[in-house]
């Protein structure tokens, strides 16, 4: 863990230096594409020891599938050739590193290039293998024509900004930043001279990065104090269970689980503030004319804290895992996407029985809570003291079907998840039975 911070504290420093003395004006792609690998694999060597020889082998045997495989299968083959390489890892990992312990390993890294590979795999195969015609809006938009070279190839999965941590971007994205074209990209999609400028603007991302790394420090700052102060496995206590009433034990699983975030806050922007420094990330422009550096955002606080649905706080917690689930599952899924796409959530997050259970609960809560919105919620926009009852409700049952889906995912063995449903009655496994058997299915 000391690695890890240490890794992406330097990663910060070489992201600054790597915009102002590597950038598009300084050096060509080839050589921004150079230094960006070379980073990379130094920094999985200093922080994963050998273990990094398996980052290096998926990256190797997928490039081969990349360039022998025939374009219809492209996105099969490398889609089953990295998540069995990944689960393989996984079961090893639970003999290197003792079972239930949390800790950094080079199973983090290898999740991020699996979804590397596979998104790219995809956009390869709908840019060459597909028509036009057959792909939604956002799949044409990231289709890519051409298979890329060995170089290119190398920079996207092993560039320094991402691969301690990611996040994963879109292909297209990395290279147009590499070629210094991401940020004119963004920018023409806005009419600066009716806004009175005579050329584009130059943004900073130093504004963006000092806030990130606020964030980062509140959030380091709150995980050395509450995590270790509130420890998930407290809530299955025998003491606990049976001097703690009903309600008081779900306010304390409300604690516990807040406690438990700081780590990935921390983690994440902290990531989100690395790829700013090096200057990608950029958005665009908000409504107030802002300039935007939350292309590669893993999170939003704010609306994770105050989701008033299930899937509002899906859609902003892990956003770029999201999204790639969306984009290689979801959207391409013959049946059942929601189903799918959990199931293969759990399968890449790892092998331990608690990600299941989460995963598992969290199909059934998603489609319960859907039911409720759509049969529901149309009956409270009449009035705004009812839209504000409603809101507040469903704030509370959020965070409350958040918690009990989340804690066997901390948990991660069998035994104690079962012994916290146990105490909590199953209540939010049945209630969701429930809705789904009353409400009727809507769109």
């Amino acid at each position: 863990q000391i690695n890890f911070v240490a890794c992406q504290l330097f990663a910060l420093l070489a992201a600054f230096w790597f915009r102002v003395y590597l950038g598009p004006s300084h050096a060509s792609s080839a050589v921004r594409h150079g230094f960006a690998t070379l980073f990379g694999i130094y920094f999985a060597v200093f922080c994963f020891g050998w273990y990094s020889i398996h980052l290096f082998v998926l990256v190797m045997m997928n490039y081969g599938i990349m360039n022998m495989a025939s374009i219809p299968n492209i996105h099969r083959y490398s889609f089953v050739v990295a998540m069995g390489y990944l689960t393989l890892c996984h079961i090893s990992r639970i003999y290197i590193f003792h079972y239930g312990i949390l800790t950094t390993d080079f199973s983090g890294p290898l999740m991020i290039i699996t979804q590397k590979i596979t998104t790219l795999a995809c956009q390869l195969h709908d840019g060459i293998g597909r028509q036009a015609e057959e792909l939604t809006a956002e799949q044409n938009r990231l289709a890519v024509k051409t298979r890329p070279s060995l170089l290119e190839y190398l920079s996207y999965l092993l560039n320094f900004m991402s691969i301690i941590a990611g996040p994963c971007s879109n292909y297209k994205d990395y290279i147009a930043f590499i070629e210094g074209r991401h940020v004119h990209m963004k920018l023409l999609e806005v009419n600066w001279k009716q806004k009175g400028y005579d050329r584009l603007p130059d943004p900073s991302p130093t504004g963006a990065v000092m806030y990130k790394l606020c964030i980062t420090l509140v959030s380091l700052v709150l995980f050395l104090t509450l995590t270790k102060n509130f420890p998930m496995a407290y809530i299955i206590d025998n003491e606990f269970l049976d001097k703690t009433p009903f309600l008081s034990r779900l306010g304390y699983l409300y604690v516990v689980t807040q406690a438990a975030k700081p780590k990935y806050y921390f983690a994440w922007t902290l990531a989100d503030a690395v790829n700013n420094a090096a200057g990608y990330g950029f958005s665009g422009v908000d409504e107030r004319g802002a300039f935007r550096w939350d292309l590669l955002s893993n999170l939003n606080i704010w609306n994770i804290e105050t989701a008033t649905s299930f899937k509002m706080y899906i859609e902003n917690w892990n956003i770029q895992t999201a999204a790639w689930l969306k984009r290689v599952c979801y959207d391409r899924a013959p049946w059942y996407p929601t189903a799918l796409t959990f199931i293969l959530s759990a399968l890449w997050h790892g092998i331990y029985p608690g990600y299941y259970f989460t995963f598992l609960t969290g199909i059934l809560i998603t489609l319960a809570a859907r039911a409720i919105r759509n049969n529901c919620r149309p009956y409270f926009l009449s009035s705004v003291p009812l839209k504000v009852a409603y809101d507040v409700v469903t704030w509370v049952v959020t965070q409350l079907a958040v918690c009990y889906t989340v804690a066997p995912f901390v948990m991660l063995a069998v035994e104690p998840t079962i012994k916290f449903y146990k105490s909590v009655y199953f209540h939010m496994h049945i209630l969701s039975i429930l809705v789904l058997l009353v409400l009727p299915i809507r769109p």
